[in-house]
């Protein structure tokens, strides 16, 4: 496996994560409409990026996550049973921490 690439691949994510969530912060900073017709959509508006903020808060987490285990070496391999990620799993979800199985026990467990 060619875990600089998976690492150029997260780092890659993680800057674009980290330029959407700083105009995210600075669309919300604005301030509203006097006009309240325009400012009922401007807080529709602000409710659909604070959710998009949380979204990207938790990706970029677990980015961090994934680039830590890079680099302790651990990088591929289930934070559960310690099992191998497969490398198309991690093509997909390159800063999943579990393998398929664990994912689905974990989604089941959710529901």
């Amino acid at each position: 496996m060619n875990i600089e690439h998976f690492r150029q691949n997260l780092e890659t994510r993680r800057r674009s994560i980290e330029q959407r969530l700083g105009a995210i912060d600075n669309d919300i900073s604005q301030p509203l409409d006097d006009d309240s017709d325009e400012r009922a959509v401007e807080l529709e508006n602000e409710e659909v990026l604070a959710q998009l903020e949380r979204s990207g808060r938790e990706e970029l987490r677990a980015i961090m996550a994934a680039l830590s285990r890079i680099d302790n070496g651990q990088y591929g391999k289930c934070v559960l049973c310690d099992a191998p990620i497969s490398e198309k799993r991690l093509e997909a979800l390159p800063f999943t921490p579990y393998c398929v199985d664990c994912a689905r026990d974990q989604a089941s467990e959710a529901s």
